[in-house]
């Protein structure tokens, strides 16, 4: 890596080296190997630590693999989803999405944190090789950051709900999700499940572990998911069985797990003059639909053609007041998608977790639109795999 010595100066700074910041970076230096770019990062050099960290699954849509594929970052170890079934307990209504309905490969893929983040890092990594004036500094989480001064400031710091040092708008939808692996006897291959309960949603997705070993996702009160955390691995296992009914078959282990605050934080503008915010700074999402990652990915991809097309061009065309122009081209070039993701993740966190008579009526209403009305169908899942264009 690059050293590096204060004061320094560069075209673009990039603070974060999350997933979104890393792709950001890799696809401004694609399309212009020549940027003077300086990615600030408190994560170490080596990838040893990040092997052994986060291990949650998160949902990747097929529109992200294509735009990962760009730059060779789709990781090797990813379970796909071919089906999913969407249902409310105790209640009527019930949807099945497949991916012979879109003329799909898949509908999502379930990779773990930890490997998407070190196969974008190992992406930039051969990028830098052609990239002469891009430097990545490594921080650290202690130390204290570089004065440096740039033309144009990439916030990319991420972050988990009430973790962020900024609330602007959103919600606090008093859910907590509790994560971890679970095996399921005779599991249906390739199969996700998103069952709606009292407290909130409770999904079983795929995982690379096999057909077997699913990931876990558990949304209830912060009350009940600590009850739930704290319970011996066969008393869980009970209730788990009981919430989610037998559909998907027997519950034989539960291992790894884990909670995390749900919430929506968003700011309403995402540029200010020279700086913008992308992914988990800019807006922070329930993970009912499986949304942030891949609304954090698009943000990096379009942000990342913005700053190519700035900084590719002559001195004159890269002056203050053109940087704060194409990032204000960028704002609202993302307008429809984000203000779409977040209004759609917010509605359905919040609608379902209403035990409000007409809501669950209209739930099993809506849900029974989707199985038998294909066109409705059709659009949900495109916004889910593609996002608004």
């Amino acid at each position: 890596m690059s050293s590096m010595r204060s004061p320094l100066s560069c075209d673009i700074l990039i603070q974060g080296g999350g997933p979104v910041g890393l792709a950001c970076a890799s696809w401004t230096l694609q399309k212009f190997p020549e940027a003077k770019i300086v990615l600030l990062d408190r994560n170490p050099v080596n990838d040893d630590d990040l092997a052994n960290a986060d291990s949650r699954g998160i949902a990747l849509s097929h529109g992200s693999k294509l735009l990962l594929n760009t730059i060779h970052a789709w990781p090797k170890e990813s379970a796909q989803i071919h089906r999913v079934h969407v249902s409310q307990a105790g209640r009527f209504g019930r949807a099945l999405m497949t991916r012979e309905e879109l003329n799909q490969d898949a509908l999502g893929h379930i990779i773990r944190y930890r490997d998407i983040h070190i196969t974008l890092r190992q992406a930039l990594r051969a990028i830098q090789t052609k990239s002469p004036h891009f430097v990545w500094q490594h921080v650290g989480k202690q130390s204290e950051e570089t004065s440096i001064d740039a033309k144009c400031i990439v916030h990319a710091e991420g972050g988990l709900f009430k973790k962020q040092d900024w609330v602007e708008s959103g919600r606090d939808y008093g859910q907590s999700a509790l994560i971890g692996l679970v095996e399921v006897e005779n599991a249906a291959p390739h199969q996700a499940w998103e069952r709606f309960t009292a407290e909130g949603p409770l999904a079983v997705l795929p995982s690379h572990y096999g057909p077997n070993i699913l990931n876990l996702v558990w949304c209830g009160s912060p009350e009940s998911s600590q009850y739930r955390l704290q319970l011996a691995d066969v008393d869980f296992l009970n209730e788990l069985q009981n919430e989610f009914g037998s559909r998907i078959g027997r519950f034989l282990k539960i291992q790894d797990r884990r909670l995390y605050e749900l919430g929506l934080n968003y700011r309403k503008e995402i540029t200010n003059g020279n700086e913008v915010w992308i992914g988990n700074a800019a807006q922070t999402l329930h993970p009912v639909a499986g949304q942030g990652l891949n609304l954090g990915l698009r943000d990096a991809f379009l942000l990342a053609e913005k700053l190519a097309g700035v900084f590719s061009g002559s001195i004159e065309e890269q002056s203050p007041a053109n940087v704060v122009n194409a990032l204000q081209s960028y704002a609202q070039s993302r307008k429809f998608d984000r203000t779409s993701t977040i209004g759609l993740t917010d509605f359905m966190a919040r609608v379902f977790t209403s035990n409000l008579a007409p809501v669950v009526m209209a739930r099993g209403l809506a849900l029974s639109a989707l199985q038998w009305i294909p066109p409705v169908k059709t659009a949900l899942a495109r916004q889910m795999m593609f996002g608004r264009r």
